[in-house]
């Protein structure tokens, strides 16, 4: 920091605070570039505070609680850069401190909380309902039946539940849930595991939460590198300010949601709000999500580090293609639609100011390869067609998990090393189950195998 660089305040930098309206679940980069964002441009922002809650990290919180909670979000376009000082955050908080979460929950003028926790974060089981033998949530479940107000508590359900108590303890009246995670249909997986927590609590708050909580399923979209000491520094020339929490973004923004809000929300400009938001969380998932975890993971083998670098190379915006034909054959929107939005896809991936990260996007692949690939090549697997667009993101993971390309970081790491530690047909076998093909004909598997061995050949050459 240079001497005529200070830190930034509402007084000098930012607006006035606004009255605490909602809570936040995650206070990480991608939170802080939309809902916070989407909050700041709201036209009565003045009304709709926020209170948000760090993850693992409570570093974020002391960052920001030293400059009034206000931050600078530095858009990345492709001909230059935009800051812009966002103070919709009202207080920032610690994950651990579940008092202030309660004492928010409690308040009837809390109208909705949303979540950005990744989906290990909800601790879920491989039924899709929660997990009731992680320790941390057993933990969580003695801990709310001994004591409904105790503070030790760890789990977003578990915080979830903790909030709830206290808004049926205090009258408070409804609320809405907002997950923002890139999970399907979001809105029940948090329904079900608050659901499946508070029935091993207190099964009296189940009818409450029925009367009282309504849950929105949301589908979110902008992609948000990690921030680096060269944009800390960029922010520096620009803004004359020392931000240790500077969030980088690109220019493309999108929010659309499916349900009720009983408490009222901000105006949020630029919001979809839908009566079933499933066939845009479909054509995101599949589209942008699969060919970020392709280029992951193929791209990376290749020597690209950044997306921006792997769409340039002809080969992997060759392999992009091939699996986009693929599943925009099992779309449910407009084809018109499909064909704006891959274009549109392209620009965003090749906009070389966005330093996205593979290796980033990589990680957790056991819960993103099934659901951004499955669907799709079951679907030509049923169909009796077994396209190597479809088969070469199942051969890139696999290859990934034998050592090739990004490091390998997962949620469900002695999952996956079981996976990669295995015989290459029993890997491959594995996945294939994982992405809803139980038997898969010795053909598709040799030609997963045939895709794996070029993958590795190409890491090692």
């Amino acid at each position: 920091m240079s001497d005529q660089q200070g830190r930034l305040s509402r007084q000098d930098h930012g607006r006035p605070v606004a009255p605490v309206r909602m809570v936040h679940l995650g206070l990480g980069n991608f939170f802080r570039a939309h809902q916070a964002w989407f909050t700041e441009h709201s036209q009565d922002a003045a009304d709709w505070g926020y209170a948000a809650f760090t993850g693992r990290s409570a570093g974020i919180a002391d960052d920001l609680a030293a400059q009034d909670g206000i931050y600078t979000l530095l858009v990345r376009e492709p001909d230059g850069d935009r800051p812009e000082v966002v103070s919709s955050l009202s207080e920032v908080h610690p994950g651990d401190d579940v008092a202030a979460l309660r004492s928010y929950f409690a308040s009837p003028d809390l109208a909705l909380v949303t979540s950005t926790v990744t989906e290990a974060g909800y601790r879920r089981a491989t039924d899709g309902g929660l997990d009731l033998a992680d320790p941390d949530v057993s933990a969580d479940i003695e801990a709310l039946r001994a004591d409904p107000e105790s503070d030790s508590v760890s789990t977003t359900p578990g915080r979830l539940v903790a909030g709830l108590l206290a808004r049926r303890a205090a009258n408070a009246g409804p609320i809405a849930l907002v997950p923002c995670d890139n999970v399907p249909d979001n809105g029940a997986m948090v329904a079900r595991v608050v659901g499946d927590l508070a029935t091993e609590v207190d099964p009296t708050l189940l009818d409450w939460i029925e009367a009282n909580v309504t849950v929105v399923t949301t589908m979110v979209d902008r992609i948000t590198p990690r921030g680096t000491d060269e944009d800390r520094d960029t922010v520096g020339e620009l803004l004359q300010v020392d931000d240790p929490q500077v969030v980088v973004t690109e220019p493309f923004a999108e929010w659309v949601l499916a349900g009720e809000f009983p408490r009222g929300r901000p105006e949020w400009p630029g919001a979809q709000f839908v009566d079933d938001v499933s066939k845009h969380e479909q054509r995101k998932l599949w589209l942008l999500n699969g060919s970020h975890s392709l280029m992951a993971y193929g791209a990376s083998i290749l020597g690209h580090e950044t997306v921006s670098s792997a769409i340039g190379d002809d080969t992997v915006r060759g392999w992009v293609e091939q699996w986009w034909d693929v599943a925009a054959a099992h779309l449910e929107v407009d084809a018109d639609e499909v064909v704006a939005y891959r274009q549109a896809l392209v620009e965003r991936f090749s906009n070389p100011r966005i330093r996205h990260l593979l290796a980033q996007i990589a990680a957790d692949g056991s819960q993103k390869v099934p659901i951004r690939f499955g669907p799709a090549l079951a679907a030509e697997v049923a169909a009796g067609r077994s396209p190597v667009g479809a088969t070469r993101p199942v051969a890139a993971w696999i290859a990934h998990l034998h050592g090739h390309g990004a490091p390998v970081t997962d949620a469900q790491q002695d999952r996956v090393a079981e996976v990669a530690a295995a015989e290459p047909a029993e890997a491959v076998r594995t996945v294939l189950d994982w992405m809803g093909i139980s038997d898969p004909a010795e053909a598709l598997v040799e030609q997963v195998l045939s895709q794996v061995a070029e993958f590795e050949a190409a890491g090692s050459s």
